[in-house]
């Protein structure tokens, strides 16, 4: 077998949806305040999809900026993957209906599910698909319309949650550059603690379960929290190691952006100055698996990251799930 390719990101893009819902704008719908939010979680406002954006709409605006960025035509592209929470439907995958739109005839696609860990798991599967050959390009999309699936009676959960999609094609890059580990993982056991209950074939929508609300998130929030910030340290931990590197060589930090408490947390624990750290979380709000590629493209597009820089990214989300990475940039 041919020598292991070396494996990185050659275009970036992202999307959000126009309309913004800020924390005064969720103060006139549930009992809650601004202050409230902002010192809890550290968010400010979030994008909502129109009634007319589906999860599809909103990757494949983030993919023509991907393409436009690698300097590429859709039909050059050999593999979609979409990782979701929110598809447009159960099947087609939203990776086929982006396809379709796209017009990338030529390329395999389907849709990764893994919450907000979703697009850490899409690049390792897809950097293995290309280093041994099978391949030699990928699309990889995250994208989620949270509001979709948001009771906005619950105050708990109301606030944490908005719309968008990031995006970046990943290819063969020079060797030292790209992709250096990953560490993926899951607790399925505290897959209770973050779920949508119906809509699948254990609880199928019924007028019982819209009723009861099943086709809303449901969180708790204390226990996911906990959850949060052992992974973030552990995961940060094994992934560095796993890259002959340790935490003084980390130059950007791509976090999750769920809750600027778990954040601060992990830069804590790798002695990260802000500075060194990428937040928008206060802008998006969680936006599931479109958290970490749009704080990866927004760094990249103000310049934030040069060239042989090393960049982590580590994200949490349900199932549980975790999965980091180290990219030379």
């Amino acid at each position: 077998m041919n020598q292991l390719r070396s494996v990185g990101i050659i275009g970036t893009g992202k999307y959000v949806p126009e309309k913004i819902l800020t924390n005064s704008d969720l103060e006139k719908i549930v009992e809650t305040n601004d202050e409230w939010i902002v010192s809890r979680t550290g968010i400010r406002e979030r994008h909502i999809a129109a009634p007319h954006e589906a999860t599809s709409d909103l990757a494949y605006e983030a993919a023509l900026k991907a393409l436009e960025s690698a300097g590429m035509k859709a039909e050059e592209l050999e593999l979609i993957i979409v990782a979701t929470v929110t598809p447009d439907s159960s099947f087609p995958s939203t990776a086929c209906i982006l396809q379709d739109k796209l017009g990338a005839k030529g390329a395999a696609a389907f849709d990764l599910s893994a919450a907000c860990s979703g697009f850490v798991y899409s690049l390792a599967t897809a950097t293995g698909f290309i280093k041994t050959g099978m391949y030699n390009n990928a699309l990889i999309i995250g994208a989620d319309t949270l509001s979709r699936i948001t009771d906005y009676t619950d105050r708990n959960t109301c606030v944490l949650f908005g719309d968008g999609a990031g995006a970046v094609i990943i290819g063969e890059v020079p060797e030292g550059r790209g992709f250096q580990s990953f560490d993926l993982g899951a607790e399925g056991s505290g897959g209770s603690l973050l779920k949508m209950e119906a809509g699948g074939s254990r609880l199928p929508a019924s007028q019982q379960t819209i009723d009861d609300k099943k086709h809303f998130i449901y969180m708790n929030g204390r226990e996911v929290f906990k959850f949060a910030v052992r992974v973030m340290g552990t995961a940060t931990e094994r992934v560095l190691t796993k890259a002959g590197l340790s935490k003084e060589d980390i130059d950007l930090f791509v976090p999750h952006q769920a809750n600027i408490r778990i954040i601060q947390s992990a830069m804590q624990r790798l002695d990260l100055p802000e500075e060194k750290c990428v937040i928008n979380v206060d802008r998006y709000a969680n936006t599931s698996a479109a958290s970490i590629p749009l704080a990866l493209v927004e760094a990249a597009e103000a310049g934030r990251m040069k060239e042989g820089d090393t960049v982590l990214m580590v994200g949490f989300g349900g199932g549980l799930t975790w999965g980091a990475s180290v990219l030379i940039w």
